[in-house]
């Protein structure tokens, strides 16, 4: 059951990779540290190459989301200690709309304070804005507005969530992932330099304070997934391209509890709970949860793959 979970929740990128004529293999590896406190990303996985330059990341629903009756979403400070957690200052908070069109539109947002400081500039058509914390992006669904990516400037965080399942209103985030050079600066970051958004073709292109360049862009959207096409260009070999951040205290309170993955030859994937997997070269990775979890109940599975020279 669980075996077939898997294969149907990735079918969309096993078809793709399938015809590639040399997959790729990626070094993932497991840097997760148990914890109490279900607030704190404490599940890491990173994915290093010195080869890859693109590959997808995908959202999907998780295999249970049609069962859930009443959703949930709220933040669970049981056990969790923020006194220590570094915080920066900021300008006075507010919102901003960069673009606006019929079906597509993004905003940002500027915090009372956050971790690091909110220096990233972003660039959207000839404006240029400062101080911003997060950037939401929007798009129109039938007769109402859905919120499917967000990025946080300051630290190079990422969530993203389909369009809401069948009727619900809407679905919860989970994971966040880091696309380009991670590094360890009190917690793992992509430092960037800069963003710009390029409206038509519905990307993001991010320069790294490390060096290089990555982009990331909205290549597919529906009710059970979104695909995003990623790339990474002339990025330090010495650190990973990609990571997952999440959380996890026991199976049943957790962003995600298991991961499956494919390796080269392999005929068929193997699975483990996340917090025992140590190491593997995988063609393509997924992370979420078999059954329910008190924490962000609908939040999206993520898978990894297609990596490409």
């Amino acid at each position: 059951m669980y075996r077939l979970n898997i294969l149907l929740a990735s079918s969309l990128l096993s078809v793709g990779l399938a015809t590639q004529a040399q997959p790729l293999s990626v070094l993932a590896q497991n840097r997760s540290e148990p914890v109490l406190c279900a607030e704190k990303d404490n599940v890491e996985l990173t994915f290093s190459s010195n080869e890859v330059r693109r590959f997808e990341i995908q959202a999907i629903h998780p295999v249970y989301v049609n069962m859930i009756v009443v959703d949930r979403d709220a933040p669970d400070f049981t056990a969790c200690d923020m006194s220590q957690d570094p915080v920066f200052a900021a300008d006075e908070p507010k919102k901003v709309t960069f673009y606006e069109s019929a079906d597509l539109w993004i905003t940002g947002f500027t915090f009372a304070s956050f971790w690091r400081p909110n220096d990233v500039p972003v660039k959207i058509g000839n404006k240029v804005t400062e101080g911003l914390h997060m950037l939401q992006v929007w798009v129109r669904h039938g007769e109402r507005a859905e919120e499917v990516l967000v990025l946080y400037p300051p630290d190079g965080y990422w969530r993203a969530r389909p369009l809401a399942f069948a009727d619900k209103r809407w679905t919860a985030y989970g994971s966040s992932f880091l696309v380009g050079p991670v590094q360890m600066q009190g917690r793992p970051v992509v430092a960037l330099e800069s963003v710009e958004f390029i409206p038509e073709r519905r990307e993001f292109v991010m320069n790294y304070r490390a060096g290089g360049q990555g982009k990331l862009r909205v290549d597919a959207l529906d009710r059970e997934h979104i695909r995003l096409q990623a790339e990474v260009q002339a990025i330090p070999s010495d650190v990973p391209f990609a990571s997952l951040r999440s959380m996890y205290v026991t199976r049943n309170n957790a962003d995600v509890a298991d991961i499956a993955w494919r390796t080269a030859g392999a005929v068929g994937w193997q699975e483990q709970n996340v917090m025992q997997f140590k190491s593997a070269d995988v063609l393509e990775l997924w992370a979420g949860r078999y059954v329910p979890s008190r924490h962000n109940l609908s939040a999206p599975d993520m898978v990894f793959g297609k990596f490409e020279k």
